[in-house]
């Protein structure tokens, strides 16, 4: 392993920075023992690697992955690329990433494409060379494209099945069918489907499952869109949900959701007795709105830390399972009622 970089002393002066050498001259043990407890967590005796872990941190010890890179090849940096930064569907997607990194002793890199293939496709060319791997989070790019990439770095999807590529998603048929039956068991027999971006292959999966299930109890299904998957396509969606007659409108994400309730308020649209409304992910605040939303909900911290558990397991060589499902679940809430005729 090589250690490189500088620190400051007391005085100000820079003086080289603590090495694996001084720790394990410092605990009596060998270099290698250092090293491994640094870079491959679990590897030696917990007490032995707390120790090494303190002991480093008392000395001021600061790895350098760009140098260590140089004779194993491994940055010990993964990467993360979401669709939309501002869209709270991923804040626990990256805390979940972000602590199944701390544990294995990764660096996780965040960027995001907003909702653009071409933005998304730009930003991995600048990101690939310097990690190891990346997770793609709801990818706006075409499968071609996401097998080029993994002909080149170790990939995998949340929220987009491409081909045998390791994929975790959510599992929206739990889920959807519970939204379907809970809206005709309260008397629905239209509901509205507000798609989301052209783009997104979990809105198209999501919208034939509620078509599925839909038929299935006998009501009558309009898919609306593709709309932008924000506050302001929900509540643009308004005057076609009208239209189409439907009684009960679900949304892509909650984002859309919450945009559609603020577009029936405007209107003087009852919720749920003019329009019952459902979004999918249960993002924060999501209880918070007036009424409170009922959604579909995606595990999406499970989704980040399983996503870099099985980067991690695939960069060690390890076998890996490609179709790997979390389960969905609807939370019901205010906003969905009985249709008054």
């Amino acid at each position: 392993m090589v250690d490189t970089g500088l620190r400051h002393g007391a005085n100000g002066n820079r003086k080289p920075s603590a090495t694996i050498y001084d720790i394990a001259r410092e605990l009596a043990l060998s270099p290698s023992t250092v090293s491994r407890a640094l870079n491959k967590p679990g590897r030696i005796a917990a007490k032995t690697e707390k120790r090494i872990r303190d002991t480093a941190a008392e000395l001021g010890y600061r790895s350098n992955p760009m140098a260590r890179a140089l004779p194993t090849g491994r940055t010990r940096m993964l990467g993360l690329v979401v669709s939309d930064v501002t869209n709270p569907v991923f804040f626990r997607l990256v805390r979940g990433a972000e602590h199944a990194c701390g544990e294995l002793g990764y660096t996780l890199v965040f960027a995001e494409s907003q909702e653009s293939g071409e933005v998304e496709y730009g930003t991995l060319d600048r990101l690939l060379p310097a990690v190891d791997g990346v997770v793609l989070a709801a990818a706006r790019l075409d499968d071609e494209q996401i097998s080029q990439i993994a002909a080149t770095k170790d990939v995998v999807l949340v929220n987009r099945r491409v081909g045998d590529l390791s994929a975790i998603v959510p599992d929206p048929n739990v889920g959807v069918t519970q939204a379907v039956d809970h809206l005709a068991d309260l008397g629905h027999t239209s509901i509205a489907y507000l798609a989301g971006p052209a783009t997104s292959w979990i809105s198209r999966t999501r919208g034939e499952l509620l078509l599925e299930r839909a038929v299935a109890r006998g009501m009558t299904f309009v898919e609306i869109g593709p709309n932008s998957p924000t506050r302001d396509g929900g509540e643009a969606a308004l005057r076609r949900v009208r239209a189409s007659g439907a009684t009960a409108a679900l949304t892509y994400n909650d984002l859309m959701a919450i945009g559609l309730l603020r577009a029936c308020r405007e209107a003087g649209v009852s919720v749920p007795g003019g329009l019952s409304v459902v979004g999918f992910d249960d993002i924060f605040g999501a209880d918070l709105t007036t009424p409170t939303l009922t959604t579909v909900r995606s595990p999406l911290g499970l989704a980040g830390e399983a996503a870099v558990r099985d980067l991690v397991a695939t960069l060690d060589g390890a076998q890996r399972d490609t179709s790997e499902t979390l389960a969905t679940e609807l939370i019901v809430r205010e906003s969905t009622g009985a249709p008054v005729s």
